[in-house]
């Protein structure tokens, strides 16, 4: 039986690649920035460019599909996960590493079909890894069979996590309450590298074994989700349940019983909701 899906997959991994150059090549230049919702929240010409290059080329192979775009969101379309085949696009994860070259930005592509994560293609630019998951085939990087690491303690858990774009005081204070908590059951390390979508990607390779954010959207996890998950690893709701795409919080890691003893600890920080905006 032909895969309806693996021609959708070829043409991400061709894009993210060719994405991935130009970004690359933009991380050494001059940028010009402007901000979103906050005035850490950072956009430059780049990602609208890069996302618009996406958007149009696929649209070109597959008129009747529909795309979910940070930039597009964020310049006022409606962040909606309906039936119909859907790609979820973050041009560049990473904008403030991007805007101060430091190093850590990725592409990233995850496409869904009926309300269900199908397949994740990640691209690291700088250090050129192809991170790609494909629903009941496994999970990969240039190639290689990715394994999430077998950790179920938090005492012996290196963890990431991000600190999102709110800074107000009672934010902040959540915040850094959770990392306590975290620190307080002797976790070998915390670490905020400032990309949730390759942050994930490390939980899915094993080199880190858990991750946990509030203020994260769907075009930062739809693709990783599936490159976690075909790894061996678990992505949940921070509440201990199902992951719900657009509810702007997660839990990864390499075992069921590392992402629930997390997410026991965890104090809800609110963003609101994706397909609310």
């Amino acid at each position: 039986m032909e895969d309806p899906w693996q021609q959708c997959m070829d043409a991400a991994v061709q894009l993210v690649l060719r994405a991935g150059q130009i970004v690359r090549k933009a991380l050494a230049e001059e940028k010009r920035v402007s901000t979103k919702t906050t005035v850490v929240d950072l956009v430059t010409e780049t990602d609208q460019f890069v996302e618009e290059l996406l958007i149009s080329s696929l649209k070109e192979k597959f008129p009747s599909h529909k795309f979910i775009g940070e930039e597009s969101t964020s310049a006022g379309s409606k962040c909606i996960l309906t039936d119909c085949p859907t790609w979820i696009i973050d041009p560049i994860d990473g904008t403030c590493n991007f805007v101060h070259r430091f190093p850590l930005v990725a592409v990233s592509i995850g496409f869904a079909v009926n309300q269900e994560l199908e397949f994740g293609v990640i691209y690291h630019c700088t250090e050129e890894r192809l991170y790609t998951g494909r629903k009941g085939q496994g999970a990969f990087c240039n190639g290689q069979r990715l394994q999430v690491s077998k950790v179920t303690d938090i005492s012996n858990a290196l963890v990431l996590t991000e600190i999102g774009t709110k800074r107000d005081p009672a934010t902040l204070k959540l915040f850094f309450s959770n990392m306590e908590k975290i620190l307080k059951f002797q976790a070998h390390g915390v670490r905020i590298i400032g990309s949730s979508t390759l942050a994930l990607c490390y939980v899915a390779s094993g080199a880190a074994d858990a991750y946990y954010q509030f203020g994260l959207h769907c075009w930062d996890l739809a693709a990783a989700t599936v490159i976690i998950r075909e790894a061996g690893g678990t992505v949940i709701d921070t509440s201990g349940g199902p992951l719900d795409l657009m509810s702007c919080r997660v839990v990864a890691a390499g075992t069921k019983e590392l992402a629930m003893l997390i997410a026991q600890e965890l104090q809800t920080i609110q963003y609101g909701r994706d397909d609310e905006n």
